[in-house]
């Protein structure tokens, strides 16, 4: 097994992938207490709602669209590398993975009231 030093350009790749997990995994948590709220208390899911609404979390949305997307597409270009026969592409799936992001969580932030 050959180690890659870490200022290779797929490092970035797997520092996103790995961060991008992390942060979706801390998100879970907060995501299924507004769903309790939405379950158990109406009033407070209204004032989450009103907060919601505000630009500034209309931008962490579209941050988290954005790790979201990184992550699949991060994934769809480990799976690439593992099961497709080629070496040399790397560095352009790993661009493609990081575009195909931007451009999900950028149509997402598009549709956002």
């Amino acid at each position: 097994m050959k180690l890659r030093p870490r200022h290779h350009s797929l490092w970035l790749a797997y520092i996103l992938h790995r961060l991008s997990g992390l942060a979706l995994a801390l998100f879970l948590p907060v995501h299924f207490c507004v769903l309790a709220l939405a379950l158990h208390d109406a009033a407070r899911l209204d004032g989450f709602l009103r907060f919601a609404a505000h630009p500034a979390v209309k931008l962490a949305e579209f941050g988290l669209v954005f790790l979201l997307a990184v992550h699949a597409f991060g994934g769809l270009r480990l799976i690439a590398l593992e099961w497709l026969p080629w070496p040399g592409p790397q560095k352009t799936l790993a661009a493609a993975a990081v575009s195909m992001a931007l451009l999900v969580a950028g149509s997402f932030l598009l549709q956002a009231h």
